[in-house]
């Protein structure tokens, strides 16, 4: 236990001595405090400009029909749709009507032929001009309208029958997929994220010490295990740290900010219940040593700092399918598919893809039991074998040998 703490008090002050971690966090936690603060500069700037009056000359639509009351009620319907636009009833006939948009004296015109029907006129057609889809949704309520007219109704009956508003109410009995979404979306990036930069560190780490050759005097005087935990949990400890900063200055901040950042889509990311977060931790912690572990036998084996990247493909490109999975999963919208259910009991894959089922399904409580069990004893299993693969792996040099060699001399030793 001595050289346990010794290691982990050693590998935790050389991150805390690392300018460029240190540095990073500092970024971080400024450009949340930004980030946060925005909406309050943003207003602190408009309330010091002068408002601009509202633009007077808005371009004018002209609408024509040879029925008058099909004209006015086309009209009646477009003034409240095209609010960008001054619309107008034509006068003349509908070449009048094309020579006031070429001359420039209005931009567009709709002319009826019937109340299903039409013409539109313009003169130079924008690729960004949506009149017409607008126009079709709005012409089939006034098609609708003129047509109960002429069964007898009068327009403020048809008015009322078209306007009639629907109430409903919605009770979820599972999970709410929509509201869950943005904090395990965060949850997963932040994870895979912070596995990729640790992880890496963790294997560049060790197979800088074996290139020094300062570990054939470690591995004598201190035990690998002691030595592979003591590493992987200092930088568990160090990424750990560094991600409560950032989320907790996010919280603190939104808290100061709370109604400038008055928005359903940020209160939801912040509105996380408690369960949810405490398996939010479980799986992260989890998820991290099982990978860091893995990380840290590879850097063991590596003779050279430029065979790092080579050596942790695999366990990379593992990580990256993981993470692929449980993003399509979670954009189809179909979480329990059966590439979830066997991800979800996968050391490897479960700390991405059970948390995501629990946070956007209903998940019993003996499957999340069995997930972590699993994923405890794998990843006590996996780092204590990570020591054993540490022990011999630092001790070779040369070509970088392959798993099966190194396996089998571990199991040799036993």
């Amino acid at each position: 236990m001595k050289q346990f703490k010794k290691i982990l008090k050693f590998e935790l002050k050389g991150y805390l001595r690392n300018k460029i971690f240190v540095g990073f966090t500092i970024f971080l936690v400024a450009l949340i405090a930004i980030v946060m603060f925005i909406p309050n500069i943003i207003s602190a700037f408009e309330s010091d400009e002068v408002t601009d009056p509202a633009p007077t000359d808005i371009p004018t639509m002209l609408v024509y029909a040879e029925d008058e009351d099909l004209a006015s009620i086309v009209k009646e319907y477009f003034e409240t749709t095209f609010v960008d636009y001054n619309v107008k009833l034509a006068e003349g006939n509908v070449d009048q009507l094309k020579e006031e948009i070429v001359a420039g004296n209005a931009e567009c015109a709709f002319v009826m032929d019937s109340a299903s029907s039409y013409t539109y006129y313009v003169n130079n057609l924008s690729m960004y001009d949506s009149n017409t889809a607008i126009a079709d949704t709005v012409l089939q309520e006034v098609y609708r309208i003129n047509a109960m007219i002429q069964n007898g109704l009068s327009l403020e009956q048809a008015g009322e029958i078209m306007s009639v508003q629907i109430e409903s109410n919605t009770q979820t009995l599972g999970k709410d997929q929509m509201q869950n979404f943005f904090y395990t979306y965060i949850m997963i990036f932040a994870l895979y994220m912070v596995i990729l930069l640790y992880g890496q560190m963790v294997a560049t780490n060790v197979a800088t010490e074996k290139s020094s050759r300062a570990m054939e005097v470690l591995v004598t005087s201190a035990k690998p295990t002691a030595m592979m935990f003591g590493k992987v949990l200092a930088s568990c400890i160090a990424g750990f740290t560094q991600l409560v900063l950032v989320f907790g200055t996010a919280i603190l901040l939104y808290n100061v900010n709370k109604e400038a950042l008055s928005n359903p889509l940020i209160a939801s990311i912040f509105d996380i219940p408690i369960e949810l977060f405490i398996y939010l931790i479980v799986f992260f912690i989890l998820g991290f040593l099982i990978y860091a572990f893995l990380y840290g036998a590879i850097g063991s084996t590596a003779s050279k700092l430029e065979d790092i990247n080579t050596s942790v493909m695999p366990i990379t490109f593992l990580f990256i399918i993981a993470f692929m999975v449980v993003m399509f999963s979670m954009s189809s919208g179909e979480i329990d598919n059966v590439a979830m259910l066997v991800c979800s009991y996968i050391p490897f894959t479960s700390p991405m893809a059970m948390f995501t089922r629990i946070c956007m399904s209903t998940v019993a409580w003996y499957e999340i039991a069995a997930s972590i069990a699993i994923l405890i004893g794998s990843t006590i299993g996996i780092g204590i074998l990570s020591a054993k693969i540490y022990r011999v792996g630092v001790l070779l040099y040369g070509t970088p040998p392959k798993i099966g060699t190194i396996l089998k001399t571990v199991f040799k030793k036993q």
